[in-house]
């Protein structure tokens, strides 16, 4: 019999040596696809990709930078035995329209809570990761009747000096267009050298040509350069931590309950995030995914997946492969 090789965590094989197809078996492809009308204040009306499967009450997800909906693929199984899934691409993203407009946090989010509207599932339960749970908590902050209760798996949200340098190298002229057409020449190799997981065998061509394809027009790489900078830029995180500060001075909570999920490794978004989140929402659960990284959904869906529906009453977490904490805890252990 042969040995089994012990997985280095976030060492990146070769482009070439992907294989064709994920080892993992997944719905995504054979889930529900769809696409809706939204008119939105901001990005006017657009049209939205997602796919909806699973059978219950609506539960919404909401995925990162650079991503889409297929994000998700290892864990639409697992919610979708108990819960109607919408998982949609964002605007900029995967499959749905990229118009040429900013992409502020802000505005990005109030499109999610124009999409659940559209959709019928206003007051649902709401899971977001990277990107897509801040967005989820500036939403939630800006209209909790929108939510019932949120998760969060590994965002940013604190301005970073790495955001700072970001915002000002896009803000040259000419740098911007620059990055989108470097994008756009290469998607494929690209998304291999930029998304990250702690089993980098995860990965496969399948998941460069869903996250790369989109990157290869015009439009996609000048949407996908227009959400770094714009979604992602250092001012509007600055202001969303001081109003969780003032909420927090006064002795007012986070509006829905929310659930913290965290990896104790990851090269994208410090591990240290999820104490500091729960130290300015004191009411937040902070649980930790072992062995896991940002995209803990990927890396190990059975434990994310339990971890989400206990918080949202529909079973126990597996502690094998959970930890959770009620306090600050020093699991910044990002490389």
């Amino acid at each position: 019999m042969g040995s089994i090789v012990p997985i280095v965590p976030f060492r990146r094989g070769l482009f070439r040596e992907l294989p064709d197809k994920p080892r993992l078996r997944h719905s995504y492809f054979s889930s529900g696809a769809r696409n809706v009308e939204v008119d939105s204040a901001h990005f006017g009306r657009i049209s939205v990709h997602l796919r909806v499967t699973g059978t219950g009450p609506p539960l919404l997800l909401v995925h990162g930078l650079m991503t889409s909906s297929y994000s998700w693929r290892y864990v639409l199984d697992l919610l979708g035995a108990h819960y109607t899934l919408y998982v949609p691409d964002l605007p900029g993203a995967g499959a749905s329209d990229k118009p040429p407009v900013t992409y502020g946090p802000v505005e990005t989010a109030d499109f999610i809570g124009e999409l659940m509207q559209t959709l019928g599932i206003v007051g649902c339960p709401v899971v977001g990761n990277s990107m897509g749970g801040y967005l989820c908590m500036l939403l939630a902050l800006r209209d909790p009747s929108l939510m019932s209760r949120l998760v969060n798996i590994h965002s940013p949200g604190f301005p970073e000096l790495r955001l700072h340098a970001l915002r000002i190298a896009l803000s040259v002229p000419g740098l911007g267009a620059g990055l989108a057409w470097f994008v756009r020449r290469s998607p494929l190799t690209w998304v291999h050298r930029n998304v990250h997981y702690r089993d980098e065998s995860l990965k496969s061509l399948e998941e460069a040509k869903v996250y790369g394809v989109p990157l290869a027009t015009r439009d996609g790489s000048q949407a996908f350069v227009s959400i770094l900078r714009d979604t992602m830029a250092p001012g509007p995180m600055g202001a969303f931590q001081r109003q969780l500060k003032a909420r927090v001075a006064s002795g007012e909570d986070f509006p829905v309950p929310l659930l913290l999920l965290w990896a104790r490794q990851d090269p994208m978004v410090p591990p240290s995030f999820g104490p500091r989140f729960q130290g300015r929402i004191p009411s937040a659960a902070l649980q930790w995914v072992e062995a896991a990284s940002h995209f803990a959904h990927v890396d190990q869906p059975e434990a994310t997946a339990a971890a989400i529906l206990a918080f949202l009453g529909e079973g126990s977490e597996p502690q094998s492969a959970l930890h959770a904490s009620g306090g600050e805890d020093s699991g910044d252990a990002s490389p």
